[in-house]
């Protein structure tokens, strides 16, 4: 198995499920509403849905930046602010992480070995650096989430 065959694997894992430290981002998400989503249990701290839309800025990110684009999410971007707290928009934000994972995951499937030993442009990484942080990013926030859940009970 490819080094970046195991990066994606372990990404999905950390989005889908079967990940060894028990649920995945996802699974943690499954069954939140908007309200819950929108709720802020603990002062000065994001809500879910702050997080997930910034777990969904930061893997386009990370997209551009494997497309060779200098690219890092503006104040805005990075914790965007939820403009919207309908039930209707928490789905579309849910199936906008969806989908941004489902490309994440698939370039980086299709990425070659070679590529992870390239610098990132604008970085003083490389791109086996990043591609792990990417994984330890979604498992993080996941770690967030299921706080802000309990906090709500």
């Amino acid at each position: 198995m490819s080094e970046t065959a195991r990066i994606a694997d372990q990404l999905k894992r950390a989005y889908n499920g079967e990940a060894w430290h028990g649920p995945a981002l996802l699974e943690i998400l499954a069954g939140v509403d908007a309200a819950t989503a929108a709720a802020r249990p603990i002062s000065n701290a994001h809500t879910i849905w702050e997080l997930t839309l910034h777990i969904a800025a930061w893997d386009s990110v990370i997209l551009r930046r494997i497309a060779g684009k200098t690219a890092s999410p503006s104040d805005e971007e990075n914790f965007p602010k939820v403009k919207d707290s309908s039930e209707s928009a928490w789905r579309s934000t849910h199936a906008n992480l969806q989908r941004q994972h489902q490309e994440l995951l698939q370039t980086i499937s299709a990425l070659p070995d070679s590529r992870l030993t390239e610098q990132v442009p604008g970085k003083d990484y490389d791109f086996y650096f990043l591609l792990h942080g990417t994984v330890q990013h979604a498992l993080y926030h996941a770690g967030q989430i299921v706080l802000l859940k309990r906090a709500q009970k």
